[in-house]
């Protein structure tokens, strides 16, 4: 990961710019730039992950127009060979060099040319104007507010904002902002074309997009490592990582010391691909004592994304402490496209398309959040195959009765999809585990201890009603959300609210979004 912050205006100084933006110097701890423009002052802490020598640091410059983007753009080498051919020069190997003689070539419309995990800022000097962009999922944060006098700031993360801005505000994915204005360049939930392909069909182009976008993930000039969790998703990426690589990869696995229902599964894994595997071992004080690190580093109050975190968190400070590894392949975005355990309750393929509308759009607020913040405080960088974009088209585009779950497995077209030598069956067609449980029940029973030892009934009834937005509901949720005020104060609506089943559906009107409630969860996480 990077980090990045921009600011159009005149009026704040470099010192209070630097004040907010050291913030997030653990996304980019390699070097650090801060340059004043005529019109602003834009910075670029780095994690060099591509082009590693000194002439890839950021902000790149032409003609006195700047750019800074924390991203990966996929197939950048293609464009910087058509931008030579035009006449272009560039001094480095970074892949972000492009973005200047791609933006002096083809202006606004650049941004749906790329096949990127991106937020970038560009100042243009020559109309002396700022341009801002997010990818169409935001796997890459980008927030953004304006000072009393109007004037904007940019930056990675909502702790580089707070204090300088009002209101943080999420910059949204799929879109750009130039001359005051966001518009959108790209809607994944958008389907113009029903996809009618036979099932055999479908198989075959899920496999083949996914391991596509899994190959063009490897490519790095950093040490390359996979989070393995044991179930589905994140087996596959490892599997087929393992055989593009044709050498071992290094794998990583988190859980509790008593109850760790993951670890057997991850190592089945490891064994069958024959990775270099590490285990992680946490226990109740650990996950206590990083509770509170690890809502400040996030900045939600959501319960889900907060459980799930404490792992995921957990598991990446162990791999920047104990290894050289820089760049993590992970399995998110699986659930929200392929549906989740309560999908299954879906009323109708309607609704089915609906919910996973709703989730992508919505998922930089949730899972993507986690990974990024989790991975990038780490000073390490989060790769998602899952959101490759051609990928993620093609699978929105399937008919969502195909996808619903009517063959008494969920994700059953991506199961099929690599059947064959990638997995044991039992890792194939294991149940779907939430990975909050997986990495055993006890964690999340312990966090909602902890949570009910802190408020009477009464205090929780006095205290919860002090939130009008997103009113916490249980002491668990009440404990998550007085910790977020006390690193993000009023700024709540960052997070549109919790994430949680469909409670208009039968069978999903529950009080806790652990999918441990639901009566359809059976043997999963067992």
């Amino acid at each position: 990961m990077c980090s990045i912050m921009g600011y159009f205006g005149t009026e704040m100084s470099e010192k209070e710019f630097q004040q907010g933006f050291e913030k997030t110097v653990s996304r980019g701890p390699d070097m650090s730039r801060t340059i004043k423009t005529d019109d602003g002052i834009l910075g670029f802490h780095r994690l060099a992950i591509m082009g590693l020598e000194e002439n890839g640091m950021q902000p790149f410059e032409r003609d006195g127009s700047y750019a800074i983007c924390n991203g990966e753009l996929y197939g950048f080498r293609k464009i910087k060979k058509e931008l030579e051919e035009k006449n272009y020069r560039f001094q480095s190997g970074s892949d972000c060099e492009i973005i200047l003689p791609m933006y002096k070539e083809y202006g606004l419309s650049m941004f749906s040319m790329l096949d990127a995990e991106f937020a970038m800022v560009i100042y243009d000097k020559e109309n002396r104007r700022i341009i801002a962009a997010r990818d169409p999922i935001g796997i890459r944060p980008l927030f953004y507010g304006y000072r009393e006098n109007g004037d904007i700031v940019f930056a990675s993360e909502a702790k580089n904002l707070v204090r300088l801005v009002k209101k943080v505000t999420p910059f949204p994915p799929g879109h750009y902002f130039c001359n005051g204005k966001f518009t959108c360049y790209c809607d994944l939930t958008k389907v113009e074309t029903v996809c009618n392909d036979s099932h055999e069909e479908i198989y075959k182009k899920i496999h083949d997009k996914l391991v596509k976008g899994i190959e063009k993930r490897l490519d790095a000039d950093a040490p390359l490592g996979f989070l393995l969790s044991g179930g589905l998703d994140s087996s596959l990426v490892c599997a087929v990582a393992a055989k593009i690589l044709k050498k071992p990869i290094r794998t990583f696995a988190i859980g509790m010391s008593e109850d760790a229902i993951d670890l057997k599964y991850a190592k089945e894994v490891a064994d069958y691909i024959k990775s270099d595997h590490q285990e992680i071992i946490i226990n109740k004080e650990i996950v206590l004592e990083s509770l509170e690190k690890v809502i400040s580093i996030l900045g939600t109050y959501d319960i889900t994304t907060i459980r799930a975190s404490m792992g995921m968190y957990l598991i990446c400070k162990a791999i920047h402490e104990q290894t050289d590894i820089r760049v993590l392949l992970t399995g998110e975005i699986s659930d929200e496209i392929f549906g989740y355990k309560y999908t299954d309750f879906a009323p109708s393929p309607e609704e089915f398309q609906k919910e996973a509308e709703k989730r992508l759009r919505e998922l930089y607020m949730y899972d993507v959040l986690r990974a990024d913040r989790c991975i990038s405080v780490n000073s390490l960088e989060a790769r998602v195959p899952f959101g490759d974009l051609d990928f993620v088209r093609y699978v929105m585009s399937i008919d969502p009765a195909k996808k619903m779950n009517t063959y008494n497995k969920g994700k059953y077209l991506l199961r099929k999809a690599f059947e064959g030598d990638y997995l044991p069956d039992s890792i194939l067609y294991r149940e779907k585990a939430a990975f909050s449980d997986a990495v055993g029940h006890s964690m999340v029973d312990y966090l909602k201890e902890f949570a009910e030892s802190r408020y009477t009934d009464e205090e929780f009834e006095q205290k919860r009603k002090r939130y009008d937005f997103a009113q916490p509901f249980t002491k668990e949720s009440l404990l998550y959300r007085e910790l977020f005020e006390k690193y993000y104060p009023d700024q709540a609506e960052m997070v549109s609210d919790f994430w949680m089943p469909n409670k208009t559906w039968e069978g999903c009107n529950v009080n806790d979004p652990s999918a441990r409630v639901l009566k359809n969860y059976g043997a999963s996480g067992e």
